[in-house]
Formats: C-alpha cells, structure tokens, sequence
C-alpha cells in the first residue's frame, strides 16, 4: 500500500510543570529513562541541521499567492497570501509535494485548471534556488563557513553522536538530491555516508515512517534504540510511534538567538517531543542527560 505523511494532530499535553536541566535551556518535557540504550540516531536536514534554506515560507507562500491569484479570484493578494501562510504552516515537515498537492486544490476551488503538484514543486525550487544561492556559492568556495550555515552546535553534536558509536541517519522532507548536495557542501556526508534519504517525485515511495521501519528491520532491533532529532512534527511523531526518544530542535532559524522558536515548541510538544532545545549550544549538557548511568 502507499506510504501517506500523516497530518498533524495533537496528541500530548505540555508537562504543568516544565523541567529544565540544571543550568541550561534545555526542557525536559517527558523524563527519558536512565541506562537507555540507544545505538541509532535519525535527524531531520532543514531547521535541524542546515539553515542553508532560512527563509523558505516566504518563497512558497509568494509563489502559490502568484499562482490562486491567477484564476481571477476576487479575493484580495493579502487575503490569499494569509491563507497560503496558514495552510503551508499547517503542512510543514510532510514533504514539499503535500503542500503543492493542497495548491492545487486551493486553485481547482477557485474554478482553476491545476496543474500537476510536481510541476508547482519545480518552480518552488527554482525560486528557491535563486533565493539561496549565494549561501551555496559561498560555501562551495570557501568563503563562508558550515558553521555559518548551520544550527549553532551541531557540528560538535555530531561528533560526539559519532564518538559515542551511534549509527547516524539523516531524512528528510525536501528531495534526496538536494539534501545530499546540501549536505555535502555543510561537511556533513562524513557522519551519515550513504544513509541519507529524502523526498521523491513519487512521494509514495519514500517517508520518514519508512526509513524508521528500515532502521528497525535491518538492524533487527527495537524502537527504544532509536534516538530522533528534527523541529517538523513528521519525524517527531514516526520516532515516537517506533517506541524511541524524540528531541525537538525548537530552532530560531532567522535570529540564531538560543531561545526556543515559541510556535515550534508548542507544535512539537503537542505532537509528544520529549525534550525541546533551541539548537545544540548544550549538546554536551544533552547528551550527558540521555546518556546517564543512572
């Protein structure tokens, strides 16, 4: 049968009280047991990791303003606009064709002829493309820094992930070629090899959902193994229906400021994320917790 994304539904309550860990920002919402044993490891690439594509809602939500306008609707550009934040906003963390796919009904409501998802997807990126390109030049030749385009920390969290032994995954809602290019470009193919997944133009064929079973599967062992960490409600929810631990990556990816985004938070809290960090300033401090003894 067809691998679907669910959508997003509220599934958990934040704690009355919430816990933070001594001297750091980091929230605990649902204690992680000591002593447990995690040998795998699945982030998210977009606000986890990579901020290379900062700035990506305005595109999209201008794009599909553009396109709902073009079928004479009487309504006004601000009014379109402010629907296609909310349902984008609704739809971020599935892959970028589920918000393409609501486009086109959103167009076909408004007496349009649609076109196919795939084809408002390929023009996304290619706005996309010319919105980031700089940021890839300049990494691409040296002048600016991974970490300059990264969530603050998370070369060191990968590297202690990786001297702890943990095998490392990354999957993502954008498509393969470009998370893999992207990744390439961060320094990251180090830590993950050929374990990078991402969306494909048959989007039936690939989820985060899948990529869980795979790990599971293949390495024949159970989901507490699994250890998750993403600031889209997809992966939060797949790693804790495996049985694992998630970790809300709460990012700010604009102003890098270290406290939570407050709309992330709350979003992957509902969606049952057991800790929230803003980004891995404290990754020591974090991994010290789940790794503990006792």
């Amino acid at each position: 049968m067809p691998w679907l994304e669910e959508d997003y539904r509220r599934s958990a309550a934040a704690a009355p009280k919430p816990r933070f860990l001594a001297s750091t920002a980091i929230e605990i919402v649902h204690e992680v047991p000591p002593a447990t044993a995690f040998r795998h490891v699945l982030f998210d690439f977009d606000g986890t990791l990579s901020l290379i594509r900062e700035g990506w809602p305005e595109i999209m939500v201008g794009m599909m303003t553009e396109e709902m306008l073009a079928t004479g609707t009487g309504e006004t550009p601000e009014a379109v606009a402010a629907l296609c934040r909310e349902f984008v906003a609704e739809l971020t963390g599935k892959q970028t064709i589920y918000q393409m796919i609501r486009l086109a009904e959103e167009i076909r409501r408004r007496g349009g002829r649609p076109r196919e998802p795939v084809w408002y997807k390929e023009k996304y990126h290619g706005r996309l493309m010319e919105r980031i390109r700089d940021r890839r030049e300049a990494l691409r030749s040296g002048a600016s820094r991974p970490e300059d385009h990264l969530v603050p920390g998370a070369l060191c969290l990968l590297a202690a992930c990786r001297d702890r032994g943990l095998s490392m995954y990354l999957a993502s809602g954008t498509d393969r070629k470009y998370v893999a290019e992207e990744a390439d470009l961060l320094g990251l193919t180090p830590y993950f090899g050929d374990r990078v997944y991402g969306a494909l133009d048959d989007y039936a064929k690939f989820s985060k959902q899948m990529v869980i079973e795979q790990i599971l599967r293949e390495n024949r062992v159970e989901g507490s193994s699994l250890l998750g960490f993403g600031d889209g409600y997809v992966e939060i929810m797949n790693i804790k229906a495996a049985g694992g631990v998630a970790v809300a990556v709460a990012s700010d990816e604009f102003g890098r400021s270290g406290r939570p985004d407050p709309w992330k938070r709350d979003r992957l809290i509902g969606c049952g994320a057991d800790i929230v960090a803003a980004d891995y300033r404290e990754a020591e401090a974090l991994l010290g917790y789940l790794f503990r003894s006792e």
